[in-house]
């Protein structure tokens, strides 16, 4: 299983970006994709997820009203808009495969497969 994200990239405060996330080894139409990040110094966070069967979707409540998270099943594809993107969402972001998208005890399930080396958003003030 392996998950690969793209599309980051050094954008000014109130700017967008689209993240890519390409998965193989797994179907995505049985588990659910999940976006999580990481920024220099704190610990990883989970951002966003959806699931491959019913395409229901989560946010936390930093990105709600922000980020919107979408898929292409047949390209075992998800995306993620970031808009209104502000300093604080500088990190590294990671797509990884969950076993469903659900929010409990303020974490998304375990994630299976690599994670991937990320893609670095950077935003500026």
């Amino acid at each position: 299983v392996q998950l690969q994200a793209s599309g980051g990239g050094l954008v000014q405060a109130g700017g967008s970006l689209r993240l890519s996330c390409v998965a193989s080894g797994f179907t995505f139409d049985d588990y659910a994709i999940g976006w999580f990040r990481q920024a220099p110094g704190k610990e990883r966070e989970g951002v966003s997820c959806i699931s491959g069967r019913d395409g229901s979707t989560h946010y936390v409540e930093s990105v709600k009203g922000r980020f919107a998270i979408s898929s292409d099943n047949a390209k075992n594809t998800v995306y993620l808009q970031m808009n209104n993107l502000k300093p604080e969402d500088t990190a590294v972001y990671y797509c990884v495969a969950l076993l469903k998208c659900s929010y409990s005890r303020g974490s998304y399930p375990p994630s299976f497969g690599s994670w991937g080396r990320g893609t670095l958003v950077t935003v500026s003030s």
